[in-house]
């Protein structure tokens, strides 16, 4: 994963230190919206449009549509979250790995949305997946959930990303709406699916890093395994079978 990012001179009041790569996220989405605003048709060549992608092959609109929004709001709520959980994650990670889940997730999300047939822009899927990556990794964390734009209430991080990744499926099933949910469902979806059986570090709810994921665990149980074995043949053609078992 790289080392953990642990500089940072901003601090703030909330998130923490401003983290390399959650900068210039920050400055990538708004400057894109800055150019939507000022060039409109902008827009239409970077959404991820499932026509385009699977009918003309522009697959960079997998990774180019998580830059637009289509409007304030929806940027200023996926960049506050972004800077809120995205620091600590990339602190806890490391910037590199911090990146390449950030794009996994996002382009995970990105082909979930092709299913929708209609065009998707905005930074939702990888915010979503940055969200199941925190409550996976400090599940009793306390968050605070707006509801109704009204006001706010604590709950823990586990059961917030639960009642989050609820609302998307349900949202899904009901069809387009103005927003793209399956996309959402599907940064939820990649990004626990990367963590449970990709190539990261497990230790989930303690804060801490324990080196090594599924797949390197199992490579290195089946490298023992074979080192044990050759090391037993060995030592049988030696001659030693009749002395002890060394553990």
């Amino acid at each position: 994963m790289g080392r953990p990012y642990r500089g940072g001179t901003a601090t703030w009041s909330f998130g923490g230190s401003l983290t390399p790569v959650v900068k210039y996220l920050l400055i990538a989405n708004v400057g894109a919206f800055v150019v939507q605003l000022l060039y409109p048709p902008f827009t239409d060549w970077f959404r991820l449009d499932p026509s385009q992608v699977l009918g003309s092959l522009y697959v960079w609109q997998l990774v180019t549509y998580m830059f637009l929004h289509g409007g304030l709001f929806h940027l200023l709520i996926n960049m506050l979250i972004l800077f809120m959980f995205g620091g600590e994650m990339e602190r806890l990670w490391g910037t590199p790995f911090f990146l390449r889940y950030y794009f996994t997730t996002g382009i995970g999300a990105g082909l979930f949305a092709l299913v929708a047939g209609y065009p998707v822009i905005g930074a939702s899927g990888a915010i979503y997946g940055l969200l199941v990556a925190f409550a996976m990794y400090f599940p009793n964390r306390v968050v605070y959930m707006n509801v109704f734009f009204i006001f706010f209430f604590p709950i823990q991080a586990k059961y917030f990303v639960i009642i989050m990744g609820l609302i998307s499926f349900l949202s899904s099933l009901g069809g387009a709406s103005g927003v793209s949910h399956l996309a959402h469902l599907g940064g939820l979806v990649v990004g626990y699916l990367y963590l449970r059986w990709g190539s990261v570090r497990s230790g989930w709810g303690t804060g801490k890093e324990t080196g090594g994921g599924f797949i390197q665990d199992s490579y290195r149980r089946w490298r023992m395994k074979r080192l044990r074995k050759r090391f037993e043949q060995y030592y049988d053609k030696r001659g030693g079978s009749g002395g002890p078992t060394i553990h």
